[in-house]
């Protein structure tokens, strides 16, 4: 393998792949894995690659040349392809807090930088040194920032609700949009920018992530506490004659009558396992290593179990006044993927 080529690999993906680390590492709930990670790094490369194959022709059915289309018209373009990945992770509760949706941008802009330096080293194969420690330090990192600032929005505005809402998406692309178009304005001024970017977007992400941290901690003991007294109360029935209840109770009595009772049996299995995957993140936090019990295997079956015996028009009747929060929901499938 030829020497340069190993140099524009250190200083084309070096940077962001470090601090893409470095974040893993300074995250005390280990809330993302490096398989996710890697698979993460896939789907951005995914996304470069199809950046370049609709960047032709839009530039032909724009007709624009390729600076104004690199200024005004590829920040829109790659900004929606990260964040399509960006939603598919939200669609798929991958991303429950601000700190995975940080480093979760962080690994999509790394792996669209991917593609991106691997395209370019092929098509400029006598790049010298500074072009690549700009692209390194500049421009993989840019890509990577803005992907992360899309997610922490995205995180912040959809993290109580369960449902999907686009307009929860909409802020923080066009922040991405203007960030990477801001960018692009100065590409005559190469090493100003880079500067910029390196000393900028690590601190604001930085920042972001610190917060976040003590907001997970606070969130959890916070959750674990009322999700302990709305289990007392429906193993008491009190939850039944409680407002939130009686709701559910109408609006089950549309269907059979065991629909009901199954539906509250439905409701504290899943606060039951949101309890165990709370103590679990909590018990990671200290630095204990809680073991998967067969008791949470056989509950996460009991939990199908139920919600087809329940049946899909009275789930999609009954789901939205349940209550479950977004997080809920990806504490619940962090706890999933252990135990099976």
């Amino acid at each position: 393998m030829p020497t340069h080529f190993l140099l524009e690999a250190v200083l084309g993906l070096g940077p962001v792949l470090l601090f893409l680390l470095g974040l893993l590492y300074l995250d005390s709930f280990k809330l993302v894995g490096f398989s996710t990670v890697a698979g993460v790094l896939l789907l951005g490369a995914a996304a470069g690659v199809a950046s370049y194959f609709i960047s032709g022709p839009a530039m032909d059915a724009l007709h624009v040349d390729f600076p104004h289309y690199s200024r005004y018209v590829a920040p829109t373009i790659e900004e929606s392809l990260k964040a399509a990945v960006m939603i598919y992770l939200f669609a798929r509760n991958r991303i429950g807090f601000m700190v995975d949706a940080a480093i979760l941008g962080v690994a999509v802009g790394a792996g669209f930088s991917l593609f991106e330096n691997v395209y370019y080293a092929y098509v400029f194969p006598d790049a010298n040194v500074l072009v690549w420690s700009v692209r390194g330090f500049g421009t993989a990192i840019m890509h990577s920032g803005v992907a992360a600032v899309f997610g922490v929005s995205a995180q912040a505005l959809s993290q109580r609700h369960a449902t999907f809402n686009p307009l929860n998406y909409v802020p923080g692309l066009l922040l991405a949009i203007s960030l990477h178009t801001l960018y692009n304005m100065f590409v005559a001024w190469p090493f100003e920018s880079t500067a910029a970017t390196i000393v900028v977007l690590p601190m604001v992400l930085l920042f972001v992530f610190d917060k976040s941290e003590h907001g997970v901690h606070n969130w959890l003991v916070h959750d674990y506490e009322s999700h302990e007294h709305l289990l007392e109360d429906i193993r008491t029935g009190k939850f039944a004659h409680s407002e939130a209840g009686r709701l559910i109770t109408d609006l089950a009595a549309k269907f059979p009558n065991a629909v009901v009772a199954d539906i509250f049996a439905y409701l504290k299995l899943h606060t039951e396992l949101v309890i165990r995957a709370e103590q679990l993140l909590l018990a990671r936090e200290r630095g204990d290593d809680m073991a998967i019990e067969p008791a949470d295997r056989e509950k996460f079956v009991t939990l199908k179990a139920l919600e087809r015996k329940i049946g899909r028009t009275a789930m999609l009747t009954i789901w939205p006044h349940l209550k479950f929060s977004h997080q809920e929901l990806w504490e619940l499938h962090q706890l999933e993927s252990r135990v099976s």
